[in-house]
């Protein structure tokens, strides 16, 4: 016998109260939205410019970032603000902004610092680097030797893979904090770095960088911190003798 089921009980009928407009809480939402925003420019001007994709002096449009990126200009001058904080860009009078153009000693302190930082990551890699790590700094050699053997040499190809070779080398480091030392330092150096290398084939050509590169796979295979570290530095000394040569400074 199936037992009978009573029914739930009637409630009282409740009476529906509309919740005050938190204008506070919106506020917060529509700030994190533009937050967002802004970091995502930030960080599409920050790859740029550590890429060598905008050159020294190169005025930036901030409706055109702002239409190539699909966002409104706010997002784009929050970007700007942070940038130019860092140093990375200027805004000149009347609200231009550019890329900066380094003094001859603003270049020679820059490097000093990488020969510092990124010498200390090569070290560290050397230590630590896995056979993935090693495989995959391999193969962006092999891409960028692809690129600077062409006729004629594919600039822009070997100035990214250049770039990517050598923060695999610092990520192999393991040092997230010592990878954002290094980011900071590219921002400034990226510029005039990779402008010298799509600009001059015969840099290319030389072969300084590819002799590095391969002393430095050697050095990363034999957990040689002292010629991984040497290797790196050689790289980056030889690149800052040729732009000094090149006279692509400012007095």
């Amino acid at each position: 016998m199936i037992a009978r089921v009573q029914p739930f009980p009637t409630a009282p009928e409740a009476t529906l109260v509309a919740p005050e407009h938190d204008g506070s809480a919106l506020d917060r939402i529509g700030a994190l939205q533009r937050e967002t925003l802004g970091e995502r420019v930030t960080g599409e001007l920050r790859s740029l410019l550590v890429a060598g994709r905008l050159a020294p002096g190169e005025k930036l449009s901030l409706r055109r970032v702002a239409e190539a990126l699909g966002v409104s200009m706010m997002p784009v001058r929050e970007a700007v603000s942070r940038l130019a904080a860092d140093r990375a860009l200027e805004v000149l009078p009347g609200r231009a902004v550019r890329v900066p153009v380094l003094s001859l000693e603003q270049f020679r302190e820059l490097t000093r610092l990488r020969l510092v930082v990124e010498g200390f990551a090569a070290e560290e890699a050397a230590r630590r680097a896995t056979a993935a790590n090693i495989a995959q700094i391999a193969a962006h050699d092999a891409d960028f030797r692809k690129a600077a053997s062409a006729d004629p040499p594919d600039s822009a190809g070997a100035v990214a893979a250049n770039r990517d070779l050598h923060f695999a080398l610092y990520e192999a480091a393991g040092m997230p904090s010592l990878i954002e030392m290094i980011e900071r330092l590219w921002l400034k150096a990226g510029p005039i770095l990779n402008l010298d290398m799509r600009d001059e084939p015969r840099r290319l050509k030389g072969g300084s960088a590819m002799q590095a590169h391969a002393r430095l796979l050697e050095a990363l295979r034999a957990q040689d911190a002292a010629a991984a570290r040497a290797a790196l530095e050689d790289d980056i000394t030889a690149a800052a003798a040729h732009i000094e040569d090149t006279g692509q400074l400012s007095a």
